[in-house]
């Protein structure tokens, strides 16, 4: 087995329960390197860290999976993958539901989804995809699953040096899979639709506007498939109007709204949100609710101003359009923006705005992704209602 030893100062953040161990955070390496490999990993003193795969050709040198002496083998995922699923049912998501989220499930750059019988997995890393046939037998064996995807067309795999695939690990099946969420029916398109073919992570954070959207007047921006919307609408929202830059997007939430009977109350337009939102704002158009899920804006820590500038701009202009006591509900995804910078950036807009905002609720993403103290990559997403006064 080859050995890692790490810098005695790299060792706190390691053995505080961090799993990914960098280039420059290791002393020595013993043994042969080959990409994908389990490789135990040592702290400078001799003690032992733990097991992970490494890949001298990412940044992220070793992912940690285990800090056991223990082997790991088919039988090593297939048992995290099952105790993945005993959480998901204690906490009460077991229709659709995020099964791997990657460190949170000491499944290190897994994704693993489940809509009702179906699942998606995504394989981010040299090392985990090394064990993907052995994670389809164990999907296979704990759920007989109707089909397994694989979505790995994301360019992330590229800086482990893998390329960009994606196709079915089963036999091939329709994949667009009707689910139910809060009572209502969403088709997901596991094949073309974005990540795995649907958020996930927002199920919990659609209930929250439930009241807010009684006899609402709703603006929904950056809708996608119309999830936020369509909830909207079902749970009493007199008009819902959802924009989207993408044509394919907004035809799904149109589909959507019609097959929840609801095509009446909500109905979606293909714009530029940037571009309509500055221009209604002169027109004086107002709605009692407008709600921003904006896309992240960056996936690089050299561009977090000019994202923070882009989340200003965007709520800015949903503030004002909202009549004056009505609510603005906003959402960021990325977890290089942190919750305080967030908060800060809608407090910003708010002052430039000359409104007045009284927080209602503010959320992280569902529980099916859990967050792990100290891994901010598992804190990532920031829902926010608040209501809007005019100053």
């Amino acid at each position: 087995m080859t050995k890692v030893t790490l810098r005695k100062k790299i060792a706190p953040r390691i053995a505080n329960g961090h799993p990914w161990v960098y280039g420059n955070e290791v002393e020595k390496i013993e043994g042969d390197v080959t990409g994908g490999d389990i490789v135990d990993v040592f702290y400078g003193d001799g003690k032992f860290a733990g097991k992970g795969y490494i890949n001298p050709k990412s940044q992220i040198l070793v992912r940690l999976l285990t800090r056991k002496q223990e082997e790991i083998n088919a039988q090593f995922f297939h048992n995290r993958i099952a105790r993945a699923w005993e959480y998901r049912k204690k906490i009460g998501y077991t229709e659709n539901c995020r099964l791997v989220f990657g460190e949170a499930d000491q499944l290190p750059a897994l994704v693993i989804d489940k809509f009702n019988d179906y699942f998606v997995i995504q394989t981010l890393s040299l090392g985990i995809d090394t064990w993907k046939d052995a994670i389809v037998r164990a999907i296979g064996s704990i759920f007989s699953p109707k089909g397994i995807y694989e979505r790995n067309d994301v360019p992330v795999r590229e800086l482990e040096g893998l390329p960009q695939q994606k196709g079915f690990l089963s036999a091939p099946f329709d994949t667009n899979v009707l689910i139910n969420e809060n009572g209502l029916k969403f088709v997901v398109d596991i094949e073309n639709g974005q990540k795995t073919g649907y958020f996930l992570d927002q199920q919990d954070n659609r209930r929250a506007i439930r009241h807010i959207v009684k006899n609402a007047e709703v603006l929904g921006v950056f809708t996608y498939t119309g999830t936020f919307e369509i909830h909207a609408a079902h749970y009493g929202a007199k008009s819902v109007l959802g924009l989207d830059i993408s044509e394919n997007a907004v035809a799904q939430a149109n589909r959507n709204a019609a097959l929840n009977g609801l095509q009446d109350i909500v109905h979606f337009e293909a714009v530029n949100a940037f571009d309509v939102l500055k221009q209604w704002g002169k027109d004086g158009r107002q709605y009692d609710v407008v709600m921003l899920d904006p896309p992240a804006f960056t996936k690089s820590r050299e561009n977090i101003q000019k994202a923070l500038t882009g989340y200003k701009e965007i709520n800015l202009r949903g503030m004002k359009l909202i009549r004056n006591g009505g609510f603005l509900v906003t959402s960021s995804c990325t977890n290089l923006v942190s919750p305080e910078q967030f908060l800060q950036t809608i407090e910003l807009a708010a002052k430039d705005a000359r409104k007045r905002i009284r927080q209602v609720t503010f959320q992280a993403q569902a529980s099916d992704h859990p967050i792990i103290w100290g891994m901010e990559n598992t804190n990532y997403l920031k829902f926010l209602i608040v209501e809007v006064e005019d100053r």
